[in-house]
C-alpha cells in the first residue's frame, strides 16, 4: 500500500503518460529503421540511366534488386540448348526419315532435326509436337516455324538491334503450349442505346485496366493504324471517327498503346521520347526507331501468320468475345524486360531457325566440340548484361551528354 498522501498528490497532479510514450516509441522506431538501413542498405534503391540531354528529365529508372535478379526463364532455356552437328555430306535428311517435318526443316540431317525437335517440344510444352499429322498443333507448328525463321532473317533491325539475340519458340512460349501475354479483340460490336463509347471505360486487360480505349492494340498492331496525334487540325470541327477526322480519341488511343508498351518493356516515356517535345521527331532516342520497326514487325506477324489460325485452333483456344485467334504484341516476347530473356543470345545454337532458305549456316561450329557447355557459357555471358543495355549505341550521341547511370532518385 502506498502512503495516503502520495495517492492524494497523484490525484491532485495528474500526469499524461501517453504523450511521452508516443514520443519515445517514434524516436526508438526511427533509430531502429536507421540502423537497419545502415546495416543492410536501402531495400528499394534505384539506378537511373540517362537517355537524353541534361535538363530534360530523360532517364529510365529501375530498382537495383530487379537489375541484379536474372530472368528465371533464362535457366530453362539454357537447360534445353546444345550445339548443332555440322553435316559432313551424304547424311539422310529429316524429310526422308521423319514424318510431319515442317517445310523449312526438311533438308536438315536427322541428327540435327531430332535435336531441334526435342528442344521445340520442351520450349512449347507439347511432348508430342509433330507426331500426329491430324493434330491442329502440327499444322499450327508448321506455320510457327516459318514465322520464327522469317523473324530472324527479315527483321534483324528489331530483333538484333544492338547485338545478335534472335528468337526461338521459347522466346514467347517459355515452356507453355499457349504463350502468355497474347491478346484478343475485346470491344463488343453491340451498339449502345445512346452516346458513343469510343471503346473506353471498359477496364480490360488490353487497356491495362485503365479507362483508356480498349482497341489500341487492335488499331495499331492489327489494322495498320497510323500513330499521328500531333498536327494543327481542330479537334472540335468535325464528327469524331468520320472522314478521317483527327478526334481526341485518337490521342487517347495512342496513350493506351504507349502505356501498354511501357509496361511490356518495363520502361517509361523517356525511353523513346523527349516528353517536352513529342511532336519533334528530331528529339527522339535511338530506341524510338527500334520500336517503330517492332510495331511494323508485329503488324506483319498478326496479319500474315496469326489471324488465320482461327480456322485451325479449337474453340477453347479462341477469344471469348469474337472467337478470334490469339495475337502477339510487345509483351508476348519481352515479358516486362527491355530485351526478351535479358538479351540472351537464343539463336546461336539454333541456326536452323535463323533462315528461310532451309540451308542453315553451321560455319561457327565447324571443328568445334559438341556439347552444351559452350551454350551455357554463352547464355550466361549474354544474360549478365541486364536491361539497361537498351540505350542502343551511345546514349551520349545526339546530345545525350554522358549516358551513364545518374543518381538513383530520378523519377519517371
Amino acid at each position: 500500500m502506498l502512503p495516503q498522501w502520495f495517492n492524494k498528490w497523484n490525484e491532485d497532479n495528474p500526469t499524461n503518460i501517453y504523450r511521452p510514450a508516443i514520443l519515445v516509441g517514434v524516436a526508438g522506431g526511427a533509430v531502429f529503421v536507421a540502423t537497419m538501413l545502415v546495416a543492410f542498405g536501402q531495400p528499394y534503391a534505384t539506378e537511373s540511366l540517362q537517355t537524353g540531354p541534361r535538363g530534360t528529365g530523360m532517364s529510365v529508372t529501375e530498382f537495383t534488386m530487379d537489375l541484379d535478379t536474372p530472368d528465371p526463364s533464362i535457366e530453362g532455356f539454357l537447360a534445353t540448348t546444345s550445339d548443332p552437328v555440322p553435316p559432313q555430306g551424304g547424311e539422310e535428311t529429316a524429310g526422308e526419315a521423319r514424318e510431319n517435318v515442317p517445310p523449312g526443316l526438311e533438308g536438315l540431317t536427322v541428327e540435327n532435326y531430332d535435336r531441334l525437335l526435342t528442344a521445340m517440344r520442351a520450349w512449347t510444352g507439347i511432348p508430342d509436337l509433330f507426331e500426329d499429322a491430324e493434330s491442329y498443333q502440327t499444322a499450327v507448328g508448321h506455320i510457327m516455324v516459318g514465322m520464327t525463321q522469317n523473324l530472324n532473317e527479315n527483321w534483324d533491325g528489331h530483333v538484333n538491334a544492338q547485338k545478335q539475340v534472335g528468337v526461338t519458340c521459347y522466346t514467347c512460349h517459355r515452356g507453355q503450349p499457349v504463350p502468355s501475354d497474347v491478346w484478343f479483340r475485346t470491344v463488343k460490336d453491340t451498339p449502345a442505346a445512346a452516346g458513343w463509347s469510343a471503346s473506353q471505360n471498359m477496364v480490360t486487360d488490353v487497356s491495362q485496366s485503365t479507362s483508356l480505349p480498349s482497341d489500341a492494340l487492335e488499331t495499331y498492331l492489327l489494322d495498320y493504324g497510323v500513330i499521328g496525334v500531333h498536327d494543327l487540325d481542330s479537334r472540335v470541327a468535325g464528327v469524331p471517327g468520320q472522314d478521317g477526322y483527327p478526334g481526341i480519341q485518337n490521342a487517347e488511343r495512342t496513350y493506351a498503346l504507349m502505356n501498354y508498351i511501357d509496361n511490356a518493356l518495363g520502361v517509361n516515356c523517356t525511353f523513346c521520347h523527349n516528353t517536352r517535345a513529342f511532336y519533334d521527331g528530331g528529339q527522339v532516342t535511338l530506341q524510338w526507331g527500334t520500336a517503330q520497326l517492332g510495331i511494323q514487325m508485329v503488324q506483319e506477324l498478326n496479319n500474315e501468320y496469326l489471324v488465320s489460325l482461327d480456322g485451325l485452333l479449337p474453340e477453347d483456344r479462341l477469344g471469348p468475345v469474337h472467337g478470334d485467334a490469339p495475337k502477339a504484341a510487345c509483351k508476348t516476347c519481352h515479358k516486362g524486360y527491355q530485351q526478351p530473356l535479358q538479351g540472351t543470345n537464343v539463336i546461336r545454337q539454333w541456326p536452323e531457325l535463323a533462315t528461310t532458305s532451309g540451308e542453315p549456316d553451321y560455319a561457327a561450329f565447324e571443328g568445334a566440340e559438341s556439347g552444351s557447355e559452350s551454350a551455357e557459357a554463352e547464355g550466361a555471358d549474354e544474360s549478365g548484361s541486364e536491361e539497361q543495355v537498351a540505350v542502343e549505341g551511345d546514349a551520349a550521341e545526339e546530345g545525350a551528354a554522358d549516358g551513364e547511370e545518374t543518381e538513383g532518385t530520378a523519377t519517371e
